[in-house]
């Protein structure tokens, strides 16, 4: 389970820059808090469902882009 949390952290960290949002701004605009951002790119958090519908809306993305790792 960590290491999915990781790919996930790590996938929510990258498309975030790609956006050019700060984790402020991603929590801003997905309604939640920006300490509960850092935790979920740290892999430190297991986000519910409901959370990564929020996260990928606002990246522009689908939810199933946050688990692919990456090489």
């Amino acid at each position: 389970m960590a290491q999915v949390c990781r790919v996930l952290g790590d996938n929510v960290k990258a498309l975030r820059l790609v956006q050019g949002l700060s984790q402020e701004a991603l929590a801003l605009e997905a309604g939640l808090d920006r300490t509960y951002i850092s935790q979920i790119e740290r892999g430190v958090s297991n986000p519910s469902v409901l959370v990564l519908l929020k996260i990928a809306a606002v990246l522009k993305a689908e939810v199933s882009d946050l688990f692919i790792k990456k090489k």
